[in-house]
C-alpha cells in the first residue's frame, strides 16, 4: 500500500476559501489520514475532483482504490494528496456531524416520545431528535420516513440504501397520524410498498401503546408488513416507555403483566402462521414482554438471525448464550485474599444477572452480589438497565457493602465517554462510593470470567458523600 503526498504546498489559499469543503473533526490513530499528515481542523475540498454533500457521497467517493484528495489545511495551505489503498478501506476521518451535512431532525410529535419525557437541564445532545434515513442505513437508527422529499426517496431507490429501519407503529392511516401527530405521516404503507418494490430491505418497529395501536390495529399492522415480505424482513413489538415527567403529555398507560402475556400469545400465533407461509417467524416481541409477564425467554433458535437486537429483542438470550459459553472456560478454584464483586442491573433483568452471579459460586473466596437499582430519576415505571442514572446508583449503594469491585453494564454509560445520562461520570461514582468500578459488556461478549476473579487491590470502605451532595 502506498500513500504518496505530492505537490504538498501547491499555493497559499485566500481567506475566502476557508468555508469550502468539510472540516475534519478527528483523525484516527494509525489511519491513512494520519499517515499522509491530515489533522483536526483541516478541510476536505473534494475527492477525485468531485465535491460531496454528505456522508453517503463521501463513502461512495472513498471506496475507490486510487484517490486524489484536495485538502485546505488549517494554516491556509492547500494540499493535494494521492492515495493508493485497498478498495473500501476507510481513510480514518470523522466529521462534526455523523452525516457530514446537518442531521435531518424529527418533525413529528409522537405521543410516546421519550425525549419529550425527559427533565430539563440535561446535556443538550440528549434532546436531539434525529429522523435521518442516512443514519438508518448506516447505523440502524429507526426513522419514521415522514420527512422525506421526493428526491430523497428517489435517492434511496437509485443508490439502493438498504437495509432501512422504520418506525411504523401502525399502518392504519388514522391511527398512525394520531400516534405520530404529523399529517404527512398518515400513509406510511404507500411509502413502504414503494420501497419494497424497489428491493429495499426493511425492518420495522411498533411501539405498543395500550388502547391505541394494540389488538386489531396491531394485527392489521403486522399483516400489512408481512405482506411486503421478503423486502420487509422483520417487525418488532416494543412496549411504550413512560417516565414520571408526563404530566402535560398525552395520557398513556404502561404495559401490564397481563397485557404482556396477551402480546406474547398474539405474536406466537402470528409466528406459527408466518413460519408456514414465509419460512420465518417475521414478528418478535421485545424481551421486556417476557420479563414483565414472568415468562422464560425463548431458546436461541426462536430469534433466527437476531434481526431486532437494537429493539431489545433477544438480548437476554444472547446473555444466556454467552454465560453458557463461559462453562467451557476455566475458573480458579479459590481466590486469595477473598474478593467481593458487585453487579448492578435494572429491576427487570435482575433474575438473569443472578444467573451470572451463581456461575461464580464454585470459586472459594469469591462473593458476587447483585443489586437492582430503583430508577428514581425517570420513575419506577422505567425498569430497564440502559436508563439507570449515576445518581440512582449512588443513592442505592451509598449505605451498602459493595465490596472490592463494582461492575457497570456498558448500556448505562455513553459509548467511549463513561458518563451516565444524568452527567455523573464513572470516576465520580467510583470516588463517592469508594469502590473500584469497571464497565463490562452487558451481554458478556469477549469477557473472560477469570478476569473477574482477580483481586483489584484491596477493599475500600464507602466514603463520605460530601462531593455527591454538592453536585446534587
Amino acid at each position: 500500500m502506498k500513500y504518496e503526498l505530492f505537490a504538498k504546498y501547491t499555493r497559499k489559499v485566500h481567506k475566502h476559501m476557508n468555508n469550502n469543503g468539510w472540516e475534519i473533526n478527528q483523525v484516527k490513530k494509525d489511519s491513512i489520514a494520519q499517515e499522509v499528515g491530515l489533522e483536526k481542523g483541516d478541510r476536505i475540498i473534494c475527492i477525485n475532483c468531485q465535491e460531496f454533500k454528505d456522508i453517503l457521497d463521501y463513502r461512495f467517493l472513498c471506496a475507490d482504490e486510487d484517490l486524489e484528495v484536495k485538502i485546505l489545511k488549517k494554516n491556509g495551505e492547500q494540499w493535494t494528496v494521492d492515495i493508493e489503498k485497498n478498495y473500501d478501506e476507510d481513510l480514518g476521518i470523522t466529521f462534526d456531524s455523523p452525516t457530514i451535512s446537518p442531521v435531518k431532525r424529527c418533525s413529528n410529535r409522537c405521543i410516546f416520545c421519550f425525549i419529550d419525557q425527559m427533565p430539563k437541564g440535561m446535556r443538550s445532545s440528549l434532546y436531539v431528535k434525529d429522523d435521518d434515513y442516512r443514519l438508518s442505513f448506516l447505523h440502524g437508527n429507526f426513522v419514521t420516513l415522514t420527512n422525506l422529499s421526493e428526491g430523497e426517496l428517489e435517492r434511496i431507490e437509485k443508490q439502493h440504501l438498504s437495509p432501512l429501519y422504520v418506525s411504523v407503529h401502525a399502518t392504519n392511516p388514522e391511527v398512525r397520524e394520531r400516534i405520530v401527530r404529523c399529517k404527512s405521516s398518515r400513509d406510511i404503507f404507500s411509502i413502504l410498498k414503494r420501497l419494497a418494490a424497489a428491493g429495499i430491505e426493511m425492518h420495522g418497529q411498533v411501539v405498543l401503546c395500550p388502547g391505541i395501536n394494540d389488538g386489531k390495529i396491531l394485527e392489521q399492522t403486522i399483516t400489512d408488513l408481512a405482506g411486503l415480505w421478503p423486502s420487509f424482513k422483520s417487525a418488532a413489538v416494543v412496549p411504550v416507555g413512560i417516565t414520571r415527567y408526563r404530566e402535560k403529555h398525552f395520557p398513556l398507560e404502561s404495559v401490564t403483566p397481563a397485557a404482556a402475556r396477551e402480546v406474547i400469545d398474539q405474536v406466537s400465533r402470528w409466528q406459527s402462521r408466518y413460519l408456514d407461509e414465509l419460512g420465518a417467524r417475521f414478528v418478535f416481541p421485545a424481551d421486556e414482554f417476557f420479563l414483565q409477564a414472568g415468562i422464560e425467554v425463548p431458546a436461541d433458535s426462536y430469534y433466527e438471525d437476531y434481526p431486532q437486537t437494537e429493539n431489545g429483542v433477544g438480548l437476554v438470550r444472547l446473555l444466556l448464550n454467552n454465560l453458557q459459553a463461559w462453562s467451557k472456560k476455566e475458573l480458579p478454584q479459590r481466590v486469595s485474599p477473598p474478593l467481593t464483586v458487585s453487579m448492578i442491573t435494572g429491576k427487570l433483568a435482575k433474575p438473569y444477572i443472578f444467573e451470572v452471579a451463581r456461575f461464580f459460586e464454585k470459586v472459594e473466596g469469591l462473593k458476587v452480589k447483585v443489586w437492582d437499582i430503583e430508577n428514581a430519576f425517570f420513575g419506577e415505571n422505567v425498569t430497564v438497565s440502559g436508563l439507570i442514572c449515576g445518581k440512582d446508583i449512588i443513592d442505592t449503594l451509598s449505605d451498602k457493602e459493595v465490596g472490592d469491585l463494582l461492575l457497570i453494564p456498558d448500556v448505562m454509560v455513553k459509548d467511549g465517554k463513561d458518563i451516565f445520562l444524568d452527567d455523573f461520570t464513572l470516576e465520580e461514582v467510583e470516588d463517592i462510593l469508594q469502590v473500584e468500578t469497571r464497565v463490562i459488556d452487558s451481554l458478556l461478549e469477549n469477557v473472560n470470567p477469570a478476569d473477574l476473579c482477580r483481586n483489584v487491590g484491596g477493599k475500600r470502605t464507602n466514603g463520605p458523600l460530601s462531593s455527591y451532595r454538592r453536585k446534587a
